[in-house]
């Protein structure tokens, strides 16, 4: 019978080494399409589901606001206000700050977008006054900015009315 050759015998003399191209990886980004993002709506409406039916309103509370970004995405801007305002619910009600006051800055640009900047104003002034309250004085900053935007919005529409309104007066 012959004998089995013993370990060291039968060990590779070289081993290959694989080694990494040196230069830089580009990161190809996939364009998104309609399709991917009805794909991630799904995906994430189900998710949601599934954490409402089991009472995970903390994971729940970020679905609902990664919902709502999808819809702002596809320019369903009264679906996302929805989504915003479900998920703003539920993180106060969970003491979640972090996460009411980023809906509430999103919520209050988004009701701005809409044309509704009186209650675009308000959610945005309770935003600051909340980061006030907890000592956040980079989202005391954000907030202001925010603000900032919606009331140059809301001048600039306000004169594109006036100016609309004097051409129509000379026809």
């Amino acid at each position: 019978m012959p004998q089995l050759p013993s370990a060291v015998e039968a060990r590779p003399q070289q081993f290959f080494v694989f080694k990494l191209p040196q230069g830089k990886l580009m990161r190809y980004q996939v364009p998104r399409s309609d399709f991917d993002l009805e794909a991630n709506q799904y995906a994430v409406m189900k998710l949601a589901q599934h954490n409402m039916r089991f009472h995970v309103y903390a994971e729940a509370s970020y679905n609902f606001n990664e919902l709502a970004r999808l819809f702002v995405l596809q320019n369903r801007l009264s679906e996302a206000k929805w989504y915003f305002l479900q998920s703003s619910l539920i993180s106060r009600q969970q003491n979640n700050y972090r996460l009411t006051f980023s809906n509430l800055c999103q919520l209050g640009i988004l009701k701005s977008e809409i044309g509704d900047f009186v209650l675009g104003q308000q959610d945005l002034l309770e935003a600051r006054d909340m980061a006030a309250a907890k000592g956040w004085l980079i989202g005391v900053i954000e907030a202001e900015q925010k603000l900032s935007q919606i009331r140059q919005k809301r001048m600039a529409s306000l004169r594109s009315d006036l100016r609309y309104a004097e051409t129509a007066s000379i026809d």
